[in-house]
């Protein structure tokens, strides 16, 4: 899968103009081509690479391209390309298997950090976490990277999803400290009741009129069992609140993502449910109430 830095560079001009004219960011290309030709953006910008004899790529020039036109025809997300994304100190693999991890998710980590810190409960940080829905296994990752001393188990009912996982903690060297479990929810975590010290989840929670309103990129290739959260986007999440209190352990951590004008009703609901405390919510950087975190009674 060589190809001539020359004929290389003519592809993205091409490709640069059609990007233009489809309204893609030509960025996208320059972030592709890093990927898959393992250029630089200094090589990029200056075109250096115009003049490299052989240049290896992870795929063949002309199935670049058709998926490139895919990009711009049918809006599959660029990171589908590439099958990688960026996701906190990582590059996960990626596929549509599974929902691509965006950035805000990365704050998840941060929260259960610093929850850990905050707590009245010692030693969370070395018991046992749970990922639920863990696709890609970016939050058990995620996990696994900021609490060494924890065992981290990610549970999905995809076993597409669940092979991109494993493959993911094994290339990222966390193979031996991270568990993986094909089922629903807490279903094969049965033998972990009352000892869990955090729960962290990026569940669905799209309503399900909403999912096919969304930007193409999303509606026509993300998987949509990792976005309808039935009626009201809130199925999931009104089962994990009534199901976590029998896994977690006293001080226990129950943290998940949300969409935006949800967190006054799981707020309520966490409340009623009558085994949680501490409820608190959570802004992205863009300012939307987007976690929900509380501590099992």
């Amino acid at each position: 899968m060589n190809t001539s830095g020359l004929e290389l560079w003519r592809w993205r001009q091409q490709a640069a103009i059609d990007a233009i004219a489809a309204d893609v960011s030509p960025t996208e290309l320059d972030w592709l081509l890093q990927e898959v030709a393992g250029l630089d953006t200094l090589s990029l910008r200056l075109e250096l690479y115009k003049h490299q004899p052989q240049i290896q790529l992870k795929l063949p020039l002309a199935e670049l391209d058709r998926l490139w036109q895919r990009r711009l025809q049918e809006r599959l997300p660029v990171q589908y390309i590439a099958r990688i994304t960026p996701w906190r100190d990582f590059k996960l693999a990626v596929s549509p298997a599974v929902l691509i991890p965006r950035p805000e998710t990365e704050i998840l980590i941060d929260l259960a950090v610093a929850a850990v810190n905050k707590s009245f409960v010692t030693g969370l940080e070395r018991g046992h976490w749970v990922d639920l829905g863990t696709g890609s296994g970016a939050i058990a990752i995620g996990l696994a990277a900021v609490f060494p001393a924890a065992e981290v188990h990610a549970v999905d009912r995809s076993s597409s999803a669940l092979v991109i996982a494993q493959s993911n903690a094994q290339n990222l060297g966390y193979g031996d400290r991270l568990k993986f479990y094909l089922g629903n929810w807490w279903e094969p975590l049965e033998f972990l009741q009352g000892q869990v010290c955090g729960m962290v989840s990026n569940p669905p929670y799209i309503p399900s009129n909403l999912v096919p309103q969304l930007q193409p990129e999303v509606a026509n290739h993300e998987p949509h069992s990792a976005l309808d959260g039935g009626a009201d986007g809130l199925d999931c999440i009104r089962h994990l609140i009534a199901t976590a209190p029998n896994f977690l352990r006293s001080g226990g951590l129950w943290l998940i993502e949300m969409m935006g004008g949800q967190a006054e009703t799981v707020s309520e609901l966490l409340q009623q449910q009558g085994s949680y405390m501490n409820i608190q919510i959570f802004a992205d950087l863009a300012g939307i109430e987007r976690f929900a975190l509380a501590y099992r009674r």
